[in-house]
């Protein structure tokens, strides 16, 4: 009995967590605490009633772009140079390994400083990368490890620019339009990711000055997308301060870390993205299949490589539109599944048609998952705490990304690009079954909301409780 009285008193205190939360992200009439006029929103645009919102993507879209169009050149770079797998992982690795470094500081930072102030110092850190990558691409720098080292460089402010960047979303717009916010956040998001790569292609072999075509061009016009999203993000309204206002000790650093671990719900959806795109990855190989199995060179390479944007674009106008309002834990399980079967898919593929159809399938499943998870961390997560969870959240999404990278790059050495590509796949459907059993919480979850999410936990652990 004393069990039981427990189970019901965990969820009588989180019942009242949750209406203090509705309490507090209420607005009265007139002006919100957004600084949204309070009228009736467009049904699929309602997030952009809040001109900070609509500043802050205007910076991001710009600055995804020149990121996606350096990323492109850097491999290709690379693969020029050496014409080994494992250096395209390299790449992956050296953008990897700060975010495991300082995820700890990153996401303390991103608590006890102005957000904005976080997000500006380590865009202008990029700058000075990215103009150092474009003096090694025009003096006709002929060894990649001092590209690896700028790469590294880039890294450390993405894992300090990423867990205050996904931090500062909430205070742009209101609760009930965060979801919306986070669909628009994805689609935006995956219109660079189309252009990017694309432009890079095409700026990569424009007919110009042998010193300034190629790579130098192309860093070039990154280093001015950066400039452009640091002079937007600086004349942002919103003043967030400073939300963990405890001295710095281990078990404020560390906060981040014990309640993801405690969450199912969150702990399950930040670690299916890692194993499945660990997995499931084939970004980094983009250059051997471009070139090696295709045959489709620099502007293939660029089309593949936009190929999963598009698929995503499609998806993420439609959510606008028909946003995900049941069953929202199921339909992630089912996108990833798909997002494996395309994978493999994508890696015995020997026309260039087909890939691009098969990669297509791989961006919509996996846009449709990122909107999801995305939800779920910051809708169950405390605002005095998104900074930390945050940063877990980027070591893990770093993890499936960067360090992806290396792993394909790694067994594409070992086994050929088109087996590691096919295994990789493999895994990722294996990991999703296996995640649906062991995290019931997440498989469970409807509806995309504080209230909802909260309550799959409190039932979960009260189920847990008349187990014992």
């Amino acid at each position: 009995m004393g069990e039981r009285d427990s189970g019901r008193a965990v969820i009588c205190l989180n019942r009242k967590r949750v209406a203090g939360r509705n309490l507090t992200t209420a607005s009265g009439p007139g002006i919100n605490k957004v600084g949204m006029p309070d009228r009736p929103p467009s049904k699929a645009a309602a997030a952009f009633l809040s001109s900070d919102f609509r500043r802050y993507q205007l910076a991001r879209v710009m600055a995804i772009i020149g990121a996606e169009a350096q990323s492109l050149a850097v491999a290709w770079q690379v693969y020029q140079m050496t014409h080994k797998p494992i250096d395209l992982g390299y790449t992956g690795l050296a953008l990897f390994l700060p975010g495991l470094l300082f995820i700890l500081p990153s996401g303390h930072a991103a608590d006890r400083f102005d957000r904005r102030h976080v997000i500006m110092v380590c865009y202008s850190l990029q700058c000075v990368c990215t103009l150092t990558l474009f003096l090694f691409a025009w003096h006709g720098l002929h060894t990649v490890w001092p590209i690896y080292t700028v790469l590294f460089f880039i890294g450390t402010g993405r894992s300090f620019s990423g867990p205050a960047s996904s931090a500062l979303i909430p205070h742009l717009v209101p609760t009930e339009h965060f979801v919306n916010a986070v669909t628009w956040g994805a689609t935006i998001f995956q219109i660079a990711n189309i252009s990017g790569p694309a432009l890079g292609g095409i700026l990569f072999t424009l007919p110009m000055h042998e010193r300034i075509a190629g790579a130098p061009l192309v860093y070039l016009f990154t280093l001015c997308t950066l400039i452009w999203f640091v002079v937007l993000v600086g004349s942002l309204s919103v003043r967030p301060g400073r939300m963990e206002h405890r001295a710095i000790s281990t078990d404020v650093i560390l906060a981040g870390f014990r309640y993801v671990a405690r969450t199912p719900i969150l702990l399950g959806s930040i670690s299916l993205d890692l194993f499945a795109v660990l997995l499931g990855g084939a970004m980094s190989l983009m250059p051997i299949f471009a070139q090696d199995i295709l045959q489709a060179g620099p502007r293939g390479l660029g089309l593949l490589r936009a190929a999963p944007a598009i698929g995503a674009l499609v998806i993420s106008f439609s959510l606008t539109w028909w946003p995900i309002r049941r069953r929202a834990g199921l339909l992630m399980f089912t996108c990833v599944g798909i997002f494996g079967a395309s994978t493999i898919v994508f890696g015995l593929s020997k026309s260039l048609p087909l890939s691009i159809m098969a990669l297509l399938v791989v961006g919509a499943s996996d846009m449709v998952s990122v909107v999801i998870r995305s939800s779920v961390l910051q809708l169950g997560t405390p605002p005095e705490m998104r900074g930390r969870v945050s940063a877990v959240n980027s070591l893990f999404l770093g993890a499936s990304n960067e360090l992806g990278e290396f792993e394909s790059g790694l067994t594409a050495q070992w086994w050929g690009a088109v087996r590691a590509v096919v295994i990789g796949g493999i895994g990722s459907l294996v990991v999703t079954g296996l995640w649906s059993i062991l995290f019931p919480s997440l498989r469970n979850a409807d509806e995309l909301t504080p209230e909802a999410l909260l309550n799959v936990e409190v039932e979960q652990s009260a189920q847990e409780v008349r187990q014992l």
